[in-house]
């Protein structure tokens, strides 16, 4: 597991697949989506992003069935008219130079709300966008996410299993080579193994096992279908930052355990938002160490995001040996060309990165 010979700008191989450089595009709702379709908004700016130099780019949070989808705005992969939408914009990442990756997701109780510019709240009843909630137990997730949601039953949690799968088939088919299963941010993965959303008394609640048998039977499925050759990887929250941090994040490195037997390939370590009464420590690369931890106690690669937009805290996270991937969200919003930045002012070699003609040769000019 050692990479203290790695640095932000060496490749990163996982599986078949070589990433140019441990820098990744996290997956950014942009809630433009129409039916769960993408339009040229995706488009454009997916593409645009693998332009800028990144080695991974991954889709936003995609919805393997209607009542998954956090917003209506939200994508989807339920049909296959999503997934030979998604199919151009799978090549042109690649085109660019960067591997296509994708995320596929259930929102469970945090499902059926406004975009963020509307309100980040859930849409009321009675209005025509809304959709029923499914979620582990009947527990809201609270302030503005008030609704209740239906407990799901055991069918329930088998026709979930199956969309998952059903989705990870139609991101292979549409040419995604980085698939991610988001079991993160209190979303339904998050909330079966969180203790604030998972009051069950089957064999999905209780116990730690329980609470980690939907997400190791999700991917125990997708596995399946999976190519072996292309990685496969989960978000997961480590540590909600409840007060009750140790204990969370001993379980979770059990889960990571529980990851790698099973096949997972890397782990985008992250928050569990699973209740708003969490007090989160935000600073610069505050998860970075925690990720190192879970790094070292569970074998598996790991990346992180949250706060890692410097330059010199990005490189010095892989260096250090805590993470093999950084990804950098919103400073590639505001800059899709942050990797060439990142190079300039860590003084990297030209020959130590590399972008796509003609986008090199354009940026050259730039910085001339």
């Amino acid at each position: 597991m050692s990479n203290t010979s790695a640095h932000l700008f060496s490749p990163l191989r996982v599986k078949d697949v070589t990433l140019r450089n441990r820098i990744g595009i996290p997956p950014m709702c942009q809630y433009s989506a129409v039916d769960g379709m993408i339009n040229d908004w995706h488009r454009v700016h997916l593409a645009a992003l693998a332009r800028g130099g990144a080695g991974l780019v991954v889709v936003e949070a995609t919805a393997v069935a209607p009542e998954g989808r956090i917003s209506p705005g939200c994508t989807g992969l339920w049909s296959d008219a999503q997934a030979e939408a998604f199919a151009p914009v799978a090549a042109a990442i690649e085109r660019a130079g960067a591997v296509p990756g994708i995320q596929i997701a259930h929102a469970g109780r945090k499902a059926s709300a406004n975009r963020p510019w509307e309100g980040d709240d859930h849409i009321p009843h009675g209005d025509p966008r809304a959709w029923p909630t499914i979620a582990p137990s009947a527990v809201a997730f609270g302030a503005n996410l008030p609704r209740v949601p239906r407990e799901m039953t055991i069918g329930d949690i088998t026709r979930v299993k199956s969309d998952f799968v059903a989705a990870a088939i139609r991101a292979r088919d549409a040419g995604f080579r980085w698939l991610e299963l988001h079991f993160a941010h209190g979303y339904l993965g998050q909330s079966f193994f969180s203790v604030h959303s998972n009051q069950r008394q089957d064999a999905y609640g209780g116990s730690l096992e329980n609470r980690c048998r939907f997400l190791l039977e999700t991917l125990a499925a997708v596995r399946e279908v999976w190519p072996e050759r292309f990685p496969l990887t989960a978000r997961f929250g480590v540590v909600e930052f409840d007060g009750r941090d140790e204990q969370t994040l001993a379980e979770s490195i059990e889960l990571a355990r529980g990851f790698k037997q099973g096949g997972l390939d890397l782990l985008s370590v992250s928050i569990g938002f699973s209740t708003p009464a969490a007090k989160i420590p935000w600073a610069p690369g505050f998860l970075v160490p925690i990720a190192g931890r879970v790094r070292r106690e569970s074998g598996l690669l790991v990346a992180s995001s949250w706060g890692i937009d410097n330059p010199r805290i990005a490189d010095e996270a892989v260096l250090s040996g805590h993470l093999d991937q950084v990804l950098v969200g919103r400073a590639h919003l505001a800059n899709p060309h942050w990797p060439y930045r990142a190079a300039l002012e860590l003084g990297v070699d030209r020959a130590a990165w590399t972008l796509p003609a003609p986008y090199a040769h354009w940026l050259e000019r730039y910085r001339a």
